[in-house]
């Protein structure tokens, strides 16, 4: 078994996740912000990280993530939604997520926020605001 595509497991697993789902509807991109999207949205790819080197079953990539909306205060509503779903999930005690991509079952183990939500103020885009924050996410394949 070989790792597989990082953005695929994670979007699957945030499809997934009413509490973002419930704001951005299905409007979760991969990696960029298409031109003319609807708003609110969410845009992310993975921007580096680590792996374990004992074993190509484990790794720990580290995500950009854009929060899109029509407004500052849209734009950080989805940032808020974002963290709730991913802050801190996992750990010792905790269950880890299952997600399947292509037949293959994976595991996000943990979570945890590198840099909170920085508010963008961008003059490119004329009424798209975001807010940028980096998660690394642990990620197991299989059992």
């Amino acid at each position: 078994m070989t790792m597989g595509d990082v953005n695929a497991i994670l979007r699957a697993y945030l499809e997934t996740q009413e509490a973002l789902t419930d704001i951005v509807s299905t409007h979760i991109y991969c990696p960029r912000l298409p031109e003319g999207a609807s708003l609110p949205a969410l845009a992310f790819f993975v921007r580096g990280g680590t792996a374990n080197p004992y074993t190509k079953l484990n790794v720990e990539p580290s995500f950009q993530f854009d929060c899109w909306g029509d407004s500052p205060i849209e734009a950080r509503s989805v940032y808020c939604a974002l963290y709730e779903v991913l802050q801190g999930m996992g750990g010792y005690y905790a269950a880890s997520q299952p997600v399947v991509v292509d037949g293959t079952t994976y595991y996000i183990l943990a979570t945890e926020e590198e840099v909170q939500g920085q508010d963008i103020q961008g003059v490119d885009i004329p009424n798209y605001h975001r807010v940028v924050t980096f998660f690394r996410v642990k990620i197991k394949i299989g059992g």
